[in-house]
């Protein structure tokens, strides 16, 4: 169908050769730089797993690449890796191929291109990569239904070498190459002119998109990819114990977020009350925790067996038991027990939560 030019951008330049500076180069440029290469995000999330966000596959010669390494390297350093794509309409074939090229041994046939009567071309990973490889790494990729073109080649290489999981729901099955032909001042007409054959699979996604291996919700999708990257290492044979539990911390919280606890009124309110140093009130449908004269944290339900997060503070936690209150730090292996005082006033509700 038709595709409108903005219109800030001139007839001339929508129609320049990709060469001309003051063309579809120069603006792809400036748009890579201000994009960052699409490279969007990066995060540490609990249990030492790298996310990166790719928004766009962006590619200029000398520049994408360096950009590309250091979010490679970040990622070598996690014990897994989510790679989001989510939304990720697709764009060069060149950023794919050094994607892709990260999770692949060298010289690895992907994709035959045919286009009519010209020359077969073929794409295969690169032996040159200055970050190394990640092969063996645990990877999840987020997909959803605005995944297409060359996002979905990635996804389709994750899926066709078996090299991690897709998370989230059907791609937009866009796999065939486009030549964009101006018809009319404001006006391209896109043309199907070529087809991908994958080394594997001999075919491609168009038209059928690719499948998630994990279906899930894409607002979701990361919570779940993340659950099952944080099962999987403490899976791992020889996993270290301190590690495990820091899968397992991460896992808890994970969850909560996924299957959220909704504990009643009545039973928040019977855990209100003072325990030694630590005051818990109840106000608002909510627990209230106040220690010494610092700012008073709400508490929310982790579990339906008494275990609650601590706001703003990922690496403490409270458990409720018979014997009184349990403050769970992260970093350390036994918790340190807060017996309630049953003579104690109930605490100032209005105090303890502001």
């Amino acid at each position: 169908m038709p595709l409108t030019v903005p219109k800030s951008v001139s007839h001339a330049a929508a129609i320049a050769s990709p060469a001309s500076e003051d063309g579809s180069e120069a603006r792809a440029r400036r748009q890579a730089l201000r994009a960052h290469h699409g490279l969007a995000e990066s995060r540490i999330l609990a249990g030492n797993v790298r996310y990166l966000k790719i928004t766009g596959f962006e590619w200029v010669r000398d520049e994408t690449g360096l950009a590309y390494d250091g979010a490679m390297r970040f990622l070598k350093g996690g014990d897994a890796v989510i790679v989001d794509l989510r939304g990720n309409g697709g764009g060069s074939s060149e950023a794919i191929q050094y994607l892709t090229s990260h999770f692949l041994d060298a010289d690895t046939l992907l994709l035959t291109f045919l286009q009519g009567s010209e020359t077969p071309f073929q794409s295969r990973s690169l032996s040159h990569l200055p970050a190394g490889r990640l092969k063996g790494k645990p990877l999840y990729v987020l997909i959803d239904g605005g995944v297409a073109s060359a996002a979905e080649e990635f996804a389709y290489h994750v899926h066709q070498f078996k090299l991690g999981e897709l998370v989230g729901a059907r791609t937009a099955g866009a796999a065939n190459n486009n030549r964009f032909v101006p018809i009319a001042p404001s006006f391209v007409l896109s043309v199907s002119v070529g087809r991908p054959v994958h080394a594997v699979s001999k075919a491609n996604w168009e038209g059928v998109g690719i499948e998630p291996s994990v279906e899930a919700p894409p607002t979701q999708a990361l919570d779940v990819a993340h659950s099952l990257a944080l099962g999987r290492l403490a899976r791992t044979r020889g996993a270290a114990p301190e590690d495990i539990a820091d899968y397992a911390w991460a896992r808890t919280g994970v969850e909560a977020r996924l299957h959220p606890v909704s504990l009643p009124p009545e039973r928040l309110r019977a855990l209100a009350g003072a325990y030694g140093e630590i005051s818990v009130a109840f106000r608002n449908g909510a627990l209230w925790l106040t220690r010494l004269n610092r700012p008073a944290r709400r508490l929310t339900p982790l579990t339906s067996g008494g275990l609650f997060a601590v706001e703003e503070i990922d690496v403490l936690r409270v458990r409720f038991t018979p014997k009184g209150l349990e403050l769970l730090r992260q970093d350390e292996a036994a918790p340190r027990l807060f017996e309630e005082d049953l003579t104690a006033p109930q605490p100032d509700i209005e105090a303890t939560s502001r």
